[in-house]
């Protein structure tokens, strides 16, 4: 690439929270020459809200909540800080609003429940204990079993996949043992330097996007940001980068700072020119993108539980087992609205399915919840297609056993020293938050600028080659 009449110093990939926070980064550090390149009509990534049913309610069918808070004068979840400054509107949620149901009806299993918190909770702190040790990571079900907890009922699968599989949209099987523990403990537990165990849903009718989409409004001019503008091919030198949009459109800049997803990487959804280096790609195919589905139906009237989460034990483990309620006092009253969530493979089961389909799957499980009460068909119905969408490719990353910490520098390490990776995929304390997506835009760009007033650039660690501790024996 020879060219020099450039778009901009700096092409920000993705209008989500590690975007906007990378922009906001840069205007606090003086650099302005920048450019948002955004393939949706607006700001908000992953947070994306849908007007639904018959008053256009405001549902999230992504990010949703706040986790994490503050805890007296601790660190405060910069993500709280930005729902406070924009007075976005939250509910508190918590487990102690629950109701319990199988497929014969209303079954009481709270019991099973609260000793499933007890169960996670050893999960959690037996993996911290392998650390100092530096025991060898393994799967979180390994870690399960060894805290001796072993579910075979519906209701005990019922219950540890509300604690689990709903909080990283994964299974046990599918997840690292000590990673699980920090990406709790870092987020949620003071006493490891977390937030606070605090929860808050937004039920605000602006869409939760609007911590993201107001805060931008306070830095950004409307030439600072390209919408509706679909990133094909990035292709990058020594002395720059060059994208080309679906449209043909090609812009050109000293650096590019790469926001989307770690789904749309593993796809190929964007290509590379040249091809990012094998230790890059080993990385990213290395790491899990999760999904997290929310099914949404709307009824003339309420007629579940009043309860704000219900779990549903199947025989079947994560069929449809975690519902929630809308239609509450404090949060859309009369509104006729609940949702079901499914996770993992699950929802790409789902997802392949027609939305007929599923609907009928649901009600089956609801006329199993409610056998004596006559339950008509919804009179709206949605979710949303997360996994099949090429701008996301899945809800938020995950962390599997065999990803080494070397892998996950080598996904956050920058290439050429002109193209840069950020999101909450790249980040190592928490991975698979907003706050990951936020701490990551922030110290980025906050590298990135270094190198503009510097002249040149460190680039981040990285290693050629991850290895075992010591090679597998075949003899």
């Amino acid at each position: 690439m020879t060219r020099t009449d450039k778009n901009a110093q700096i092409l920000i990939l993705g209008g989500g929270v590690t975007g906007v926070i990378a922009a906001r980064t840069l205007a606090e550090q003086g650099i302005d020459d920048y450019l948002i390149v955004e393939a949706r009509p607006e700001l908000g990534g992953r947070m994306m809200s849908h007007s639904f049913g018959r008053s256009n309610q405001t549902i999230e069918v992504g990010a949703n909540w706040v986790q994490g808070t503050q805890t007296s004068n601790g660190p405060e979840n910069p993500i709280w800080t930005l729902a406070k400054k924009h007075k976005v509107d939250t509910r508190f949620t918590g487990y102690d609003s629950m109701t319990t149901y199988d497929y014969t009806g209303k079954v009481d299993f709270l019991s099973l429940f609260k000793q499933s918190v007890g169960n996670y909770t050893s999960l959690i702190e037996g993996a911290g204990s392998r650390v100092p040790r530096q025991l060898v990571d393994t799967t979180s079900r390994t870690g399960y079993s060894l805290q001796g907890s072993k579910p075979k009922t519906p209701h005990e699968l019922a219950s540890e996949y509300c604690q689990f599989d709903w909080e990283y949209a994964d299974s046990p099987e599918h997840t690292s043992w000590i990673a699980s523990s920090w990406a709790h403990n870092f987020t949620f537990d003071p006493d490891a330097g977390g937030f606070s165990e605090d929860n808050y849903l937004s039920v605000d009718q602006r869409g939760f996007k609007t911590l993201i989409q107001q805060e931008a409004a306070t830095f950004l001019q409307p030439s600072q940001i390209l919408y509706n503008a679909t990133v094909k091919e990035i292709a990058y030198s020594e002395n720059g980068v060059e994208v080309t949009l679906v449209n043909g459109t090609v812009l050109t800049a000293d650096y590019a700072l790469y926001t989307f997803s770690l789904g749309v990487l593993q796809n190929d959804d964007v290509t590379f020119q040249p091809k990012l280096p094998e230790w890059k790609q080993e990385a990213i195919q290395s790491m899990t993108m999760a999904t997290y589905t929310k099914i949404f139906l709307q009824f003339p009237k309420k007629f579940w539980f009043d309860t704000q989460f219900a779990v549903y034990a199947d025989r079947i483990r994560g069929h449809y087992p975690v519902w929630q309620g809308l239609d509450l006092e404090d949060f859309f009253p009369d509104s006729g609205i609940l949702f079901a969530t499914v996770t993992g493979d699950y929802s790409v089961r789902v997802e392949a399915l027609p939305d007929k389909q599923i609907q009928s799957e649901v009600m089956t499980v609801l006329r199993s919840m409610f056998p004596n009460i006559t339950i008509p068909e919804p009179e709206a119905f949605f979710f949303k297609r997360w996994h099949a969408d090429p701008l996301f490719r899945g809800s938020y990353s995950n962390w599997p056993a065999s990803f080494f910490s070397e892998h996950h520098d080598n996904i956050r390490a920058n290439v050429n020293e002109r193209l840069w990776f950020a999101g909450e995929a790249t980040s190592r304390k928490y991975f698979g938050f907003l706050h990951g997506a936020y701490f990551e835009g922030l110290d980025i760009a906050t590298r990135i600028a270094k190198c503009i007033k510097g002249g040149g650039c460190v680039s981040l660690m990285h290693y050629e080659d991850v290895r075992n501790a010591r090679p597998y024996r075949l003899d």
